[in-house]
């Protein structure tokens, strides 16, 4: 009996350590902010305005509403998108918001928050293209798509489809080469190619979607605290009709 107890009051212990050692929302707390990081390049989640250089975009407004509801302010860090996941692991952000999906983040030592949106991946082309009109059709074709996106990832599952597959740094590079004819169609998130096609109408979107992507906020593995307090924080915004309000301002088709 003594030997259970021992066991027992061992097991607490450590458990009481573990959870002590998780200071991550206590963090955000005590500094009255919490630190996103994003790349803003990706509109309509994260962009950054021309005109007044100020961040826009659902994850921005979703970001402040989620900080709003946990009682602090929030802080944007822009960044290179290859670089988010080694910044998140060294500490100079609280968490990521970057419409960033789980196979994306799936290598990393991190934790995920609920989902808070499904993004489908399309076939993008330009609008004098008659060839394509599926993924079918790309068997003989170019296709370009954004390095360490979930787009790459779905390409490179079904790249033996394609004559070949060229890597950028960012869309934009990639969408110029496809107006110029340099490739031949883009594999990218139908939210971005349809706010890139009301910028440039000489795109368009064929066939059917090829996947859904589960898109969430990132944590440093172990931020369990943190992350139950933003799932909490979501939940409030589903609940409240503050999370439908932000979405149909940057995300309705």
């Amino acid at each position: 009996m003594k030997r259970i107890i021992s066991a027992l009051l061992a097991s607490l212990f450590i458990s009481g350590v573990a959870l002590a050692s998780d200071e991550s929302l206590e963090k955000v707390r005590s500094q009255k902010e919490v630190v996103v990081g994003f790349c803003a390049q990706y509109p309509p989640f994260e962009s950054k305005n021309l005109e007044t250089g100020a961040f826009e975009g659902f994850d921005v407004d979703l970001a402040r509403a989620l900080a709003k509801e946990m009682g602090v302010s929030v802080r944007f860090v822009d960044a290179e998108w290859q670089g988010l996941l080694g910044g998140l692991g060294k500490g100079d952000f609280d968490m990521l918001l970057t419409c960033m999906s789980k196979s994306e983040a799936r290598h990393a030592n991190a934790n995920f928050s609920n989902v808070y949106y499904r993004l489908a991946d399309v076939i993008v082309v330009s609008t004098k293209n008659t060839d394509i009109k599926g993924l079918a059709d790309l068997s003989d074709k170019t296709v370009g798509v954004q390095v360490g996106s979930g787009s790459e990832q779905l390409a490179d599952g079904m790249k033996e489809r394609f004559k070949s597959l060229k890597r950028y740094n960012y869309n934009p590079e990639a969408f110029a080469d496809l107006k110029f004819g340099r490739i031949d169609a883009v594999l990218v998130g139908i939210t971005y190619a349809l706010r890139q096609n009301k910028v440039d109408s000489s795109f368009k979107v064929v066939g059917a979607p090829l996947a859904e992507a589960e898109i969430v906020a990132v944590m440093k593995k172990g931020a369990d605290t943190l992350t139950g307090e933003v799932n909490a924080a979501l939940g409030r915004l589903k609940a409240s009709g503050e999370y439908a309000a932000i979405h149909d301002r940057w995300l309705a088709m």
